[in-house]
């Protein structure tokens, strides 16, 4: 684990899913989970008891200037808001 990437495991209903998201901090991986759609999200860092918890939506926005042309005129832009950290 070189290069710094830590695995956070989302939870439903307390247990574990088979979602994975790899990210350095906490956050970029309840982005990820948030453009997927998830809103109350819990995220179990891999390897130690923590779980990290986010609220998170989406809005649609229009694509940044300069962006790709393959992208769509509206894209989706994740927001999330840390609530804290619980141990287990």
């Amino acid at each position: 684990m070189s290069d710094g990437k830590k695995y956070f495991v989302l939870m439903e209903n307390g247990k574990d899913t088979s979602q994975v998201f790899a990210s350095k901090q906490p956050r970029g991986a309840a982005l990820k989970a948030a453009t997927r759609g998830h809103t109350n999200i819990r995220l179990r860092e891999r390897g130690t008891k923590r779980v990290h918890v986010f609220t998170g939506n989406i809005s649609m926005v229009d694509k940044p200037a300069g962006g790709p042309a393959w992208l769509p005129d509206k894209i989706k832009k994740a927001n999330v808001k840390k609530q804290g950290i619980e141990h287990l």
